[in-house]
């Protein structure tokens, strides 16, 4: 069975300053999701499917769906801050501006999604080995197994130098995902140390930790889980106007609840992203490098 991408573009840029997804970053106006789809498509991904925004759906189709859905099946579905509240959930959430965050996204895909998935960030460059890992592993499951995998990254290789990053620090043993706690808010310190401030806390780290960078693959039945984890959030949060349900989180639920295991694969890959604006020239040049050094074709997609 093939498996399908699942990638989360429904995100407000705030830090950008706009819509980061479909930023043109390659010389013929691709955009940084093309370069991590047409990867996934070469790895054998049967599927793309993209969670955006309603209000981007036209400049989405110009600048990047109408290209990618000519080259491989593709599909989109919505996010909105009322998708899958009850009229009860929506009055009370009446004051909530910002996005209910990543698993809400992606349990806004599960009618469309019957096969083992991958999850990605839309402003993410993960490298060619990550989407060729997991999706080997993903191609050897049923919908039903429950023993899901992630690409963990070295944190060092995925910070910016141009303000903080949200990095789901690991616990890893023996190949196995143990516990997850997403970081919000890690940064470089003045003198070059790295540190999280983490619960009102300053918490000092190596740099050699595995974090996620939300590269999971789970099977469908982990939608059941993440709609319990869901479902509990939004009872608990639903007068909130900041807090997310985040997918580090109920990963890490699945886990240490006993529902199923995260394989763990390790990438030395370096990141790269779309965080800040000043991250921009930086990706160009990455992508620059890897056109001219034959890594990616001149021009990716046929039509």
């Amino acid at each position: 069975m093939k498996p399908t991408l699942l990638v989360l573009a429904a995100g407000m840029g705030s830090r950008y300053g706009g819509v980061k997804q479909i930023d043109a970053v390659g010389v013929h106006g691709e955009t940084l999701l093309d370069f991590g789809v047409y990867d996934a498509h070469n790895a054998g991904y049967g599927k793309v499917v993209f969670i955006i925004r309603k209000d981007i759906e036209k400049d989405f189709r110009e600048r990047l769906f109408d290209r990618i859905a000519r080259n491989m099946d593709a599909e989109y579905v919505f996010q909105s801050l009322d998708s899958l509240l009850t009229p009860e959930q929506i009055k009370a959430s009446a004051n909530r501006k910002k996005p209910w965050g990543t698993i809400h996204a992606l349990l806004c895909a599960k009618d469309v999604v019957k096969e083992p998935f991958t999850v990605v960030n839309a402003d993410d460059y993960y490298g060619r080995s990550a989407y060729q890992t997991l999706g080997k592993y993903l191609s050897t499951l049923s919908p039903s197994d429950t023993t899901h995998a992630m690409v963990g990254f070295i944190l060092e290789n995925t910070m910016s130098k141009n303000g903080s990053v949200s990095r789901g620090v690991c616990e890893v043993k023996d190949g196995n995902l143990v516990s997850m706690v997403e970081n919000t808010k890690i940064e470089y310190t003045s003198d070059g140390k790295i540190v999280s401030h983490l619960d009102g806390k300053d918490v000092y780290l190596t740099g050699k930790e595995p974090v996620s960078m939300n590269f999971f693959g789970f099977t469908p039945k982990a939608f059941d889980d993440f709609q319990e984890y869901w479902d509990d959030f939004i009872k608990a949060n639903v007068t909130e106007e900041k807090k997310e349900c985040l997918l580090p989180n109920g990963a890490s639920e699945i886990v240490t609840s006993g529902k199923g295991s995260i394989k763990v694969f390790t990438s030395e890959d370096r990141w790269f992203g779309m965080t800040y604006p000043e991250d921009k020239p930086l990706v160009m040049a990455e992508i620059k490098a890897k056109l001219e050094s034959g890594y990616y074709p001149d021009k990716l997609w046929e039509k």
